[in-house]
Order: C-alpha cells, then structure tokens, then sequence
C-alpha cells in the first residue's frame, strides 16, 4: 500500500528526489559559451530595442501633456461666441 502511495507521490512530484536528466540541461544550448567573444549582435539588439522604446515613451508622453493643456484651457475657455 506505501509503495502505490509512493508511486502516485512521485508521479505529483510530491516527494523530492534527484533531478532527473531531462531537466538539468537545457535543449537549446549545443555548446559551452564563450564568455571571451560576446555576441554582440544580440547585445546591440538589445540596446537599440531600449533606445527606440525610451524614445517612444518620451514621444508619447510629450503628445499626452500637449493634449492635457489643450483639454485643459479647453475646459476654461468660458466664451459663449464661440459656441
């Protein structure tokens, strides 16, 4: 009876045991990586993707203030000609 309940345990991953193989390495790594030569392809990607994401932000924050002012006199605009 403990061994079926050890069985179903383990199939729940209740019960800690040694990894098996399947997750200790990763599928996607073919070899050791060279810390010497980075691959800076993958590091100006990765830099520019901010750059350009920063530069929108700033871009689009900059449109949501001109908005905000132009509601905003908008709104205390109480000339009765102009309507």
């Amino acid at each position: 009876m403990a061994a079926a309940a050890l069985r179903v345990a383990k199939r729940l991953r209740l019960v800690a045991g040694a990894p098996s193989l399947a997750f200790t390495r990763s599928a996607f790594v073919a070899k050791k990586r060279n810390y010497d030569q980075p691959n800076w392809f993958g590091v100006g990607l990765a830099f520019s993707t901010s750059a350009a994401l920063w530069a929108l932000l700033f871009k689009q924050h900059n449109e949501d203030v001109m908005e905000y002012e132009r509601r905003r006199e908008e709104r205390q605009h109480k000339c009765t000609g102009c309507s």
